[in-house]
């Protein structure tokens, strides 16, 4: 009973994030990017598990991308298995084998842009409105802290984005969990990572931001739901105002 209390606990905040960014409304067609990791098979249950409590019919197909020469197993069968016990479809793709994995500097940007070219080609291919991912709160401001120190931009990765004109959108429905969370909605649902971790995880810049985000943690236990509700509440008139146009 204590289990599925704190998954429905978590499920209400995942159904806030999705309310409140009008992730996924009647008769959409959404598409789960499913690697097997624990974000992924946290966040295809939680959407599956919301279209049977509530009255709104969407439908949700899941979709794994086999990245070709990434040395990452993957047992697909048991993918299947997790999907067909909610009820949904799962797509396999194989992309990515004009990327050296060889290359330190490349490899990750090239992974993942050949995989998600593939799911955008499903995209079009199935007529699908949303395209899930598994990105939590965590991943988010490890992106923003990234992106301001190495390229000078105070950007991160939307919880819905709007992609191609609007033809269809990315969203993110575990964007108010934090890392923690998501490990404990596993735990409690008794799910296991369904394959292997990338080989190279540990070797980019990543863990580091997280190293620090652990250490802003340990001076203000709050620091990571405000480093999040930070880039909601920016008061440009203390910033400085940017390039002088007369330069």
């Amino acid at each position: 009973m204590k289990t599925e209390y704190r998954i429905k606990t978590l499920r209400k905040i995942i159904g806030k994030a999705i309310n409140r960014y009008g992730m996924i409304a009647d008769g959409d067609r959404i598409l789960v990017a499913l690697s097997g990791g624990i974000d992924s098979l946290v966040l295809l249950d939680a959407v599956a598990g919301r279209r049977r409590a509530l009255p709104v019919s969407y439908y949700i197909t899941a979709a794994h991308v086999r990245m070709e020469g990434s040395g990452v197993q993957v047992d697909v069968g048991s993918l299947e298995a997790f999907c067909r016990e909610r009820d949904v479809e799962l797509l396999v793709r194989t992309a990515g084998g004009q990327v050296d994995y060889s290359v330190a500097d490349s490899r990750c940007f090239f992974c993942s842009w050949h995989r998600r070219k593939a799911l955008f080609t499903l995209m079009k291919e199935g007529g699908f409105s949303r395209l899930a991912f598994g990105h939590h709160m965590d991943d988010i401001i490890e992106t923003l802290l990234l992106n301001m120190t190495f390229h000078a931009k105070f950007s991160t990765m939307p919880l819905r984005l709007p992609m191609f004109g609007g033809e269809f959108d990315i969203i993110r429905p575990l964007g108010l969990l934090i890392k923690r969370e998501v490990s404990e909605y596993a735990l409690a649902a008794g799910f296991s990572p369904i394959g292997e971790e990338c080989l190279w995880s540990d070797q980019s810049k990543r863990p580091e931001a997280r190293r620090i985000i652990d250490e802003l943690e340990r001076l203000n236990p709050g620091a990571r739901v405000n480093l999040f509700r930070s880039m909601e509440n920016i008061n440009r008139h203390y910033l400085p105002s940017g390039r002088d146009e007369t330069e």
